[in-house]
């Protein structure tokens, strides 16, 4: 994962996107947007070997208002929260047609 967050960090996502009341949050000009509007430009997805709890998933974003580029963490499973579990769903691979 520090792998992936260091990568990624040099090609221009710097900041750390959240997520209030099911929608993501710019850490630059702090909008609030639908997921489904967000850039995904990359999704990387980490699984434990046998423990549910390793499974997380590591978003590359841009915001669609100031075009900032930046990452969300989120694990899967029963650590993730309502908000989490609304966001991670709608979030599609922009680089998919």
């Amino acid at each position: 994962m520090q792998e992936a967050l260091a990568r990624l960090a040099a090609a221009g996502y710097t900041g750390s996107f959240t997520v209030r009341d099911s929608q993501l949050v710019c850490p630059a000009c702090g909008h609030l947007h639908a997921p489904e509007s967000a850039v995904v430009h990359e999704i990387v997805r980490f699984e434990g070997a046998s423990d549910p709890d390793d499974e997380a998933a590591l978003f590359a974003l841009e915001c669609p208002v100031c075009e900032v580029r930046g990452t969300w963490l989120v694990a899967y499973g029963p650590s993730m929260t309502a908000d989490e579990a609304a966001v991670a769903p709608k979030l599609r691979d922009g680089r998919r047609g």
